[in-house]
């Protein structure tokens, strides 16, 4: 320890070295502890935490976070002097926020609350944490409610993330089963969406996307299909052109895959497996709508569903090249494609074509 460092001042770092595995314990501090350490964190600017921490006025405001807090959320980390649900707009409002009022000045609940906070931000992937709000007295002594609030969040971004990935890779799984034609397919248009989403990244007229958005049809695009899981298999792998009524059952995949996908926390997810084969003119299915009526991300992936269909050989016809498939994608700009996005495919045409050969089927 540095000679310039006095024994109070060293006893006194001692004793918040202490402290800072509190929040990494499984009992909470004692009200004494919180109000010793409410003091010295706010003394100690640098002081450092395993855990992101912040630390919230009786109304909630926010008055300091520590390091592990401004790594968490970079940018976002401008956070003293906001109020706690205005930092995290998207998930405390409404009735949870009301869930939260009720938790902090109850005795009950011992003037706490937990709960599931996101934050998002556009060149950021949102930060899903749980969020553990405890109080923090002026001594045991001297009043029974909270002068301030300790917050102490648990990042499960990535394992959610894992989570959620490995569950609907187990669905593509199952998928590839029911329809073996598709080989590499799915992940070709995985490429396909992120490359054109990324083009898309920082434009105004679509204010969507985000880092988050790009990450996300970068999976999700595979799932388009989905729903032929319940497509009957002498439909499904019929050599040569459909009947009409076995044409409107192939259809119901669309639906189908809304259904599988209904539960999923992204809404991304169920809008490119319900509205993929939706058309600009509206001439599309299921539902017919038209233009901006369908969600971007559909938009998006019909695109690359349909150049990469046209580039692979099937039971009922030969494949076509690049250029055959561009023109096509050229010419159904306005009717069956956003004219707009169109323009971006043509940009990123070379993108398209290696993708296709990088991850051609054997």
């Amino acid at each position: 320890m540095s000679d310039n460092i006095n024994m109070d001042q060293a006893e006194e770092l001692q004793e918040l070295d202490r402290l800072e595995e509190i929040t990494a314990d499984a009992e909470p501090p004692t009200p004494a502890l919180l109000s010793y350490r409410y003091v010295t964190m706010q003394q100690k600017s640098n002081a450092r935490s395993p855990s992101p921490t912040m630390l919230l006025d009786k109304k909630l405001n926010i008055q300091w976070v520590n390091e592990s807090f401004k790594a968490l959320y970079g940018s976002q980390a401008a956070a003293v002097g906001r109020q706690l649900s205005n930092f995290f707009t998207q998930e405390i409002k409404d009735s949870r926020h009301g869930n939260l009022i009720q938790g902090i000045t109850s005795p009950k609940s011992g003037f706490s609350w937990l709960g599931r906070v996101e934050k998002k931000s556009r060149d950021r992937l949102s930060v899903i944490a749980n969020l553990l709000i405890l109080p923090i007295f002026d001594s045991p002594e001297t009043g029974t409610l909270p002068v301030g609030y300790m917050g102490i969040l648990d990042n499960i971004s990535a394992e959610l993330r894992q989570m959620l990935r490995t569950t609907y890779e187990s669905l593509l799984g199952a998928a590839r089963l029911k329809d073996n034609d598709t080989g590499n397919h799915i992940e070709r248009v995985n490429r396909y969406a992120r490359k054109m989403a990324q083009s898309l990244l920082g434009i105004d007229e679509y204010p969507e996307v985000d880092r988050e958005f790009i990450e996300t049809i970068g999976f999700l695009a595979a799932m388009h299909d989905i729903g032929k899981i319940g497509t009957p298999d002498d439909i499904l792998n019929k050599e040569g052109p459909l009947e009409a009524w076995e044409w409107e059952i192939m259809q119901e995949h669309t639906l189908n895959g809304a259904f599988i996908m209904s539960s999923y926390p992204n809404p991304m997810a169920k809008e490119i497996a319900l509205r993929h084969h939706e058309r600009w003119d509206g001439s599309g299915y299921p539902h017919d709508l038209s233009e901006n009526l369908i969600p971007l991300s559909a938009r998006l992936v019909a695109i690359g569903d349909v150049y990469d269909a046209l580039r692979m050989k099937r039971s009922y016809k030969q494949p076509f090249n690049h250029q055959e498939a561009q023109k096509i994608i050229i010419k159904d700009s306005g009717s069956h494609f956003d004219p707009s996005l169109v323009e971006y495919f043509i940009e990123l045409e070379n993108d398209f074509y290696r993708i296709y050969e990088e991850l051609k089927d054997p």
